[in-house]
């Protein structure tokens, strides 16, 4: 397979770009099924196992029928009314429909299209920087699920361990693969100390205030993060993500969006830094040892 994408990248290179841009779209668009359904099957989850330890009756999370990825159909929130497959064409569709439902008018949110978009070029992204191999076929679904992941803590303040987790351990065995940049004991070491990093600075955090200053899945997020780049990206990943997260905060404050001791999710900021670093990573960090005279 990789040959043949090679060989065709080669040969018909409009092709082999313009089907890679279509793909990554309609990758966007399962992206935003993720971002939607999956903290709403979480609660399922989590108010089913609640109901097994106190013992209520058996019957299904507010008596709603199987709730999946592909499960049920989707449907405008507002009417109910089934999406058909033409309404379903990433970002065209949304153009064509004007941002809104065709059977009630209810505005489509327009985080469907950026995502679809963001997506699109982040395939595209991934691809001419790394070229085609084992390695970046496998970075595809990191970028997709820190997408994923991004949006998801934006609006529920939650990063979902059916994400973080399964995208530390396959940056692990990847590492295991001659095409991968680092060798396994350096992701392992990576692992290590970007959840580290954040779990000190949490218990310090805790220790000084009593309060709890982010969430457990920010730990694990950076983990991946640091399975996947190595220790090294570490400080720089956490740096910028900080540095986002303050100008987000001063944003907000500014135009007068934040309420004064309102949490605001972290992971949003190190994706993005971790985006930064995978591809950006090894310049920032050779600029700046230049510039220090390190």
């Amino acid at each position: 397979m990789i040959d043949y994408l090679n060989l065709l990248q080669t040969d018909l290179p409009w092709l082999f770009w313009s089907g890679l841009a279509a793909f990554g779209l309609i990758v966007g668009s399962f992206i935003n099924v993720v971002i939607h359904r999956l903290p709403i099957m979480m609660m399922r989850g989590w108010k089913a196992e609640c109901a097994e330890l106190l013992e209520t009756p058996d019957k299904a999370p507010d008596g709603e029928q199987t709730y999946d990825l592909v499960r049920p159909r989707s449907a405008c929130p507002g009417c109910g009314r089934a999406i058909r497959a033409w309404e379903n064409i990433p970002i065209i569709s949304y153009l064509i429909l004007r941002g809104r439902c065709p059977g009630c008018g209810m505005r489509i949110s327009l985080r469907y299209p950026l995502v679809e978009l963001l997506v699109g070029l982040l395939t595209v992204g991934v691809i001419a920087a790394f070229g085609v191999s084992i390695f970046s076929l496998a970075l595809l679904p990191l970028v997709w699920a820190l997408v994923a992941m991004s949006f998801i803590d934006l609006e529920h303040q939650l990063l979902p361990d059916q994400l973080t987790l399964p995208l530390l351990w396959l940056g692990l065995l990847v590492a295991l693969h001659p095409s991968a940049p680092l060798d396994p004991a350096d992701a392992i070491i990576g692992a290590t100390v970007g959840y580290l990093s954040l779990w000190s600075v949490y218990q310090l955090f805790r220790l000084l205030t009593g309060k709890e200053g982010m969430g457990f899945g920010d730990f694990k997020l950076m983990g991946l993060l640091g399975a996947w780049m190595g220790w090294t990206v570490v400080p720089l990943v956490v740096l910028l993500g900080s540095g986002l997260g303050v100008l987000a905060a001063i944003g907000m404050a500014l135009a007068g969006r934040k309420v004064s001791g309102q949490p605001m999710p972290f992971g949003p900021f190190l994706a993005g830094a971790g985006l930064v670093a995978l591809f950006w990573g090894d310049h920032i960090i050779e600029g700046y040892l230049r510039l220090s005279g390190l």
